[in-house]
Order: C-alpha cells, then sequence, then structure tokens
C-alpha cells in the first residue's frame, strides 16, 4: 500500500500555504497509478520520489502530477518533499532531479526544531510576452493595458515552469479581478504555461502580493507556488529591480483562505533562491 504524506508548505499561520501530496516510496509505480493518486489526493500536485541516483544517497529522482497531468516542476511540493526526506535521511544538502533539471536544496533545523528548505532552482529564462498574446490574457481577466504598473513590463519567466508576469497598479483591481477558468487554461495549455499566471502588486520595496491562477491543473488559485516566486525573482533581476543585497517577499494565498509567505533571494546570475518550510496536515 503506497504510503501517502499530506503537507502544507509556505504556510503564513495556522491554516496557510499549499497543500501538497507526497509519496517517498514511488520507484515501481506506473504513470498511471500516479496520475490515480495524484487525483485522490486532490491538491495541485503531488510529489513522487524515485529511486536514488548517485552514490552519496542524496539525490533523488522526483515527479509531479495534478490532477490533470503530470508537470515538470512544482516549487511547493518541492519544499514538502525537501522536509519529508531530511525528516526521514536527515538534515543537510540534496539534489532534486525533476524533468525540469537539477534543484539543488540546503536543509537545516531552525531553533525550534522545525526544517528550513533553501531550494536553488534551476536556470531560469526571461523572454518578452507577445503583445497579441497579452491582448488575449488581459481580456480573458477582465484586465486593460492600463491596469498594469507601467514600472514593470509584462514578460515571460522561467525557472522550472513557464510563468507569465504581470503587476498591477491599482489595489482594488489587484484584489476584484475575476475569470472564467476554462478559458484561460485553454490559452494556458496553447501557450505551454505548464505553471501559473502569475499576477503581482508592489505593496513596499522589496515585497509583493501575489496572486498565481491555475486552472490548468484544476485548481482556479494556488495558495503558494514556488516555482512562481523563483520565476518572480528571475523576472525582477532581469528589469533591473533586484539585487543580491535584497531579499524579496511574497505574501500569496489570501484570496482563498489559506495565507502564505514565500522569500527568495536573487544572485548576480544563476538560480534563484526559495526559502520556506513544511509541515505535516
Amino acid at each position: 500500500m503506497t504510503n501517502i504524506l499530506r503537507m502544507s508548505a509556505f504556510a503564513d499561520g495556522d491554516g496557510g500555504g499549499n497543500p501538497a501530496g507526497v509519496v517517498l516510496d514511488a520507484a515501481n509505480l506506473s504513470d498511471d497509478q500516479m496520475l490515480r493518486i495524484a487525483q485522490e489526493v486532490g491538491y495541485s500536485e503531488t510529489a513522487f520520489v524515485g529511486s536514488e541516483t548517485d552514490a552519496t544517497g542524496r539525490r533523488y529522482q522526483v515527479r509531479y502530477w495534478s490532477p490533470a497531468a503530470e508537470v515538470p516542476f512544482c516549487g511547493h511540493a518541492s519544499v514538502a518533499t525537501a522536509v519529508a526526506l531530511a525528516e526521514r535521511d536527515g538534515v543537510g544538502g540534496l539534489t532534486l532531479a525533476t524533468r525540469a533539471g537539477d534543484v539543488a536544496i540546503d536543509t537545516e533545523r531552525n531553533d525550534h526544531g522545525a526544517i528550513q528548505v533553501a531550494m536553488t532552482s534551476v536556470a531560469p529564462e526571461v523572454r518578452d510576452l507577445d503583445p497579441v498574446i497579452l491582448d488575449s490574457l488581459l481580456d480573458l481577466l477582465g484586465l486593460v493595458p492600463t491596469d498594469l504598473d507601467p514600472r514593470f513590463p509584462p514578460r515571460e519567466s522561467f525557472a522550472g515552469n513557464w510563468h507569465p508576469v504581470l503587476v498591477l497598479a491599482d489595489r482594488e483591481i489587484f484584489n476584484q479581478f475575476r475569470f472564467a477558468p476554462k478559458a484561460v487554461a485553454e490559452l494556458m495549455k496553447r501557450q505551454g504555461w505548464t505553471g501559473t499566471v502569475t499576477v503581482l502588486r508592489e505593496v513596499g520595496r522589496d515585497d509583493f502580493a501575489a496572486r498565481n491562477l491555475f486552472p490548468v491543473g484544476r485548481i482556479t488559485e494556488d495558495p503558494a507556488t514556488g516555482s512562481a516566486a523563483a520565476s518572480v525573482g528571475a523576472y525582477l533581476r532581469s528589469i533591473g529591480y533586484a539585487s543580491p543585497a535584497s531579499a524579496i517577499t511574497i505574501h500569496q494565498g489570501s484570496h482563498v483562505g489559506r495565507p502564505s509567505l514565500l522569500t527568495i533571494c536573487v544572485p548576480e546570475e544563476g538560480g534563484i533562491i526559495v526559502t520556506g518550510s513544511a509541515s505535516l496536515l
């Protein structure tokens, strides 16, 4: 019988965070079995840990499934997996070998005994967002170009999954915009956006509120999105906003009743570092 851990990552207080399933003994599971388990669990993603892939015993094959399909990478499920592995095998460095590439993770216990995770993303990419696609996306979200904060040009950013990144200027519009999940999911599939549509608002220097839309994974809005946070870090670096000295905080999940907090550090080059923790539900 498969043992499924149900965990919550990046919680900002009781009842917060993004739930993820973690299966630590998945080496012999077929694709159909993993998809069925992900559907039964019902979370946005479930991580499946296969066999160790080198002699160190600290490199693990990991695959991620939403209730709809396999996805290349999932940040919050990676953090949950890292906590589960550290509890089982001990804290320290480890590597998750994902379909998006190798993800380096450091784990340690804090003064309260909880395991903290620092996850370095794969090498990110940032590219311009096609104006026609941007217009279609804005229309589906009930937005117009003047709703965008002119300091933050819309882009597509990758740190394991591709995410369109929009930054809105007005607080009320950010809080109240609505969308039709099916139509947005169809656009995401056409564009190869396997992650979320990431909508941000700057609430202070190095401090952002985020809404991450994930209808392509049968989740209307994601409470906490590690891959999107890394992609946001890459995006902010690309426009000259972020510096290695800054720690950027992202507040997410309040719109779905699961407040979450993610912290990202942005080095001058290479992968983006996302920090957080996870606990059993």
